[in-house]
């Protein structure tokens, strides 16, 4: 499937989590480099922060509020020159925890 063409498989993970994240990612790079891949990453892209504000009681202390913040934490993973053995080896290999959410794309160019 890959060879001289100049493919590559592009991994994007988000999760809630940075230690898992990081765990993760840290596994996926040790399964393509034991199997002769080149592997550039993992990346750190910017975090996602949402804010929001609620109030604690709508009747009385109208002023009194609370506010909440989710952060979205994202890698990115570019795995160059990948074999049929590293392709194998993250399909069947991968133990993906809960709350990390992961998006495969593979990119071939000239």
């Amino acid at each position: 499937m890959a060879g001289p063409t100049g493919e590559r498989i592009r991994i994007r993970m988000e999760g809630y989590d940075h230690e898992v994240l990081d765990r993760t990612a840290a596994e996926i790079v040790k399964t393509a480099r034991d199997n002769q891949a080149e592997v550039h990453g993992p990346i750190p892209l910017p975090t996602r922060i949402e804010r929001y504000t609620v109030l604690r009681s709508p009747h009385i202390d109208r002023k009194s509020r609370e506010q909440f913040e989710i952060r979205t934490h994202k890698r990115l993973i570019d795995i160059l020159k990948p074999n049929q053995k590293t392709i194998e080896a993250l399909n069947k290999g991968l133990n993906l925890p809960p709350g990390v959410d992961i998006k495969i794309r593979v990119i071939t160019g000239a």
